[in-house]
C-alpha cells in the first residue's frame, strides 16, 4: 500500500502541533542512526576484571553488559 504523500513544510508544521504522523510514514523502512555496533577491543587489568565478574554475578547480567552500563552511564554524566 503506498502512504499518502506531504511537503517536508507540511509535515514540520504538523509535527510542531502534535498531530500524529504515521500515516505518512514507511515503518518497515525506518532506521535509527548511531545504533549500528563496532566492535572495540581494551585490556583490563585482572583486578577489574574480576570485579567487572562479580558485579555482573550479582546484576546477573553478562560481564560486557556490565561494561556498556558504567560507560553509558559515564558518558550521560559527562554529557550533563
Amino acid at each position: 500500500m503506498k502512504k499518502k504523500s506531504i511537503t517536508a513544510k507540511e509535515f514540520d508544521d504538523r509535527f510542531e502541533k502534535g498531530e500524529d504522523l504515521s500515516e505518512y510514514l514507511e515503518m518497515d523502512k525506518a532506521k535509527r542512526p548511531g545504533l549500528a555496533h563496532r566492535r572495540v577491543s581494551v585490556d583490563f587489568p585482572e583486578w577489574m576484571v574480576h570485579d567487572l565478574d562479580q558485579v555482573s554475578k550479582r546484576l546477573g547480567i553478562t560481564r560486557q553488559s556490565v561494561i556498556k552500563v558504567f560507560i553509558s552511564e559515564k558518558l550521560k554524566e559527562e554529557s550533563l
